[in-house]
């Protein structure tokens, strides 16, 4: 009686594993497969990809590096912002770099957050002709920081500082200020500690509000964003415009066109989506350099 009772409910167990393992593993996968091929949402369902006659040149939902072999921007296209997943771009790796306004003095292993964003503003002001100076940022494009040592008052300030080292300029730089509180400022010799001493950003005589907006220097926090803001795209329409052959209102048209507003008219900012721009210009205004 007992094994006929244990039989008929490993039966049922059994029964009911078999009927969820059809529903769970192959009607609903397949379901959701089917309504995903509807008229709509094949393209989204897919991956949102981006096809150019025939061959697949990326997607909608993740931006792309326009470089050479050597990591050098393409003076033709226009620049994603940066991108810290992986090499660059990667699906595989997205992510941030977790890193905060408090981290500005390099290490051995690292630069510092502050550093890593002087000196990209510093790269993008070269590159499109236009200011690119931050505060808190020397003009070679490293963070403008101080260590200052010396006693200490109760406020934990060096009125009377000993020494004063340029923590992110590694001897033998000459170091962005010449004194500091009647203390000649020295350039950081490698590996040395300087923790011991009060940390000092110094702003520097740069514009604040920089001409190298924010997302030209910052990576997006899943590291994959396809799109910049206007205005990073506005600083780059000269070079683009020159390298074609082309006048910037033509560019400008074309950046227009590829600017989406606010989603629902408040949510989130405008956006230029890089990908779909750079494949038009190429289309309208091919390269010939």
């Amino acid at each position: 009686m007992r094994l006929s009772t244990w039989i008929r409910q490993h039966l049922a167990a059994l029964r009911a594993l078999l009927a969820l393992t059809a529903i769970t593993g192959i009607v609903y996968p397949l379901a959701v497969f089917a309504v995903a091929q509807l008229p709509g949402l094949h393209q989204k369902a897919d991956g949102s990809l981006v096809e150019v006659n025939g061959t697949t040149v990326g997607s909608d939902l993740i931006g792309q590096s326009f470089t050479d072999s050597d990591g050098a921007a393409l003076a033709q296209y226009f620049q994603s912002r940066p991108s810290v997943a992986g090499e660059g771009y990667d699906p595989m790796s997205t992510g941030a770099s977790n890193l905060g306004p408090e981290d500005i003095v390099d290490t051995g292993s690292r630069k510092s957050l502050l550093t890593t964003v002087c000196t990209r503003s510093k790269e993008v002001g070269d590159r499109e002709g236009i200011d690119g100076r931050r505060p808190y940022c020397t003009k070679d494009g490293v963070g403008a920081v101080l260590s200052v040592i010396g006693p200490r008052d109760v406020d934990g300030d060096v009125s009377r500082p000993v020494e004063v080292v340029s923590v992110n300029e590694a001897c033998p730089a000459r170091p962005f200020l010449d004194t500091y509180r009647g203390v000649w400022v020295e350039c950081a010799e490698p590996g040395r500690d300087y923790s011991d001493g009060r940390i000092v950003p110094i702003h520097g005589d740069a514009p604040g509000n920089p001409a190298v907006p924010a997302d030209a220097v910052t990576a997006s926090g899943s590291g994959l964003d396809p799109h910049i803001s206007p205005e990073y795209a506005a600083i780059q329409m000269a070079r683009v415009a020159k390298a074609r052959g082309v006048t910037e209102e033509q560019v400008r048209v074309l950046v227009d066109k590829h600017t989406a507003g606010r989603t629902l008219g408040f949510l989130g900012q405008p956006r230029v989506d890089v990908l779909r721009l750079n494949l038009e210009l190429d289309q309208r205004h091919p390269y010939r350099g």
